[in-house]
């Protein structure tokens, strides 16, 4: 008589077997072929999976490159034009210039400017104290200065300034990924073009209050005033809900704009602003040339 722990091994066994080749000709029937381009590209890409193309990762923007066939509409912002160029030579296509980009913070409401009122003492996390409160200084359109936008960067780029309480963005190691812009819970930081010698001109205020509430919390509060937009030739600068905004598209950084904020608002990154001429007065009265009086007629002699 046959042992039935042995009878049950085999079976298993055999079953498993037969299970297992027919697996493998399931596979090999509906196996999908992979270009090896993919593999190609992705080992160009840089590999941060930082997310600033729009895709899920340097997988899927590899994948998106080789199924499209060129780069009309695709960037990898993480890798630049260097990247770019040999992504465009393995695709055979040409690669387009773009201006380069960089993150530029929107707020100028430093410990100085917008002092603390309250005291946070919550989670170090900028999404949850923008969940529950209008922020230390007031100001609920401010930066909140608990660093979800460095903690995400993951070129280093940026960090809280201590003494101001407000992230720096490191222009040379932005590679304009975008990832902090979306940490951001009040949507301070923005990507900007760096513009002609990295000249900026910017509106570094997000408050849509009126100018005397805004001013209460933040003594550099843009205030809508329009001065800006008025001396600009460019028509560059507009004003909507109580705040103006530079357009980087037009703007030719004359800096015009940044004399005539009467905040200071308006920052000028990389650059000494054109000071306005000075006036020029009307001499006064005593250094001009006095006039010769006018002399009586001769009387005619008899």
């Amino acid at each position: 008589m046959s042992n039935p722990i042995l009878l049950a091994v085999l079976v298993l066994g055999v079953t498993g077997a037969i299970f297992a080749v027919v697996l493998y000709f399931v596979a090999q029937k509906f196996k999908v072929e992979e270009d090896p381009l993919i593999d190609e590209i992705a080992d160009v890409l840089p590999g941060a999976n930082c997310g600033g193309c729009g895709k899920a990762g340097c997988r899927a923007m590899a994948e998106a490159f080789v199924k499209q066939g060129n780069m009309e509409g695709l960037s990898c912002p993480a890798g630049g034009p260097a990247v770019a160029e040999k992504v465009a030579a393995l695709l055979g296509c040409v690669a387009e210039a773009s201006d380069p980009m960089v993150a530029v913070v929107r707020c100028n409401g430093s410990c100085s400017n917008a002092p603390a009122k309250t005291n946070y003492d919550g989670l170090k996390d900028c999404a949850y104290a923008h969940s529950l409160y209008q922020g230390e200084s007031g100001c609920a359109f401010g930066c909140l200065g608990l660093g979800n936008c460095a903690k995400v960067c993951q070129f280093g780029a940026l960090s809280i300034d201590p003494e101001t309480g407000l992230p720096v963005v490191d222009e040379e190691k932005c590679t304009a990924c975008g990832a902090c812009t979306k940490a951001c819970p009040r949507a301070i930081i923005e990507l900007r073009k760096k513009g002609m010698k990295n000249r900026r001109v910017f509106v570094a205020c997000r408050n849509t209050e009126k100018g005397g509430v805004a001013k209460k919390n933040c003594a550099a509060a843009c205030i809508g005033c329009g001065k800006c937009a008025k001396v600009c030739k460019k028509e560059a600068i507009t004003i909507e809900k109580n705040l103006s905004y530079i357009d980087f598209t037009k703007c030719v950084a004359c800096g015009l704009c940044v004399n005539e904020c009467p905040t200071g608002a308006i920052q000028a990154a990389n650059f000494t602003p054109v000071k306005p001429k000075p006036k020029t007065e009307a001499p006064a009265a005593s250094d001009a040339p006095a006039a010769e009086a006018p002399k009586a007629p001769e009387t005619p002699a008899n």
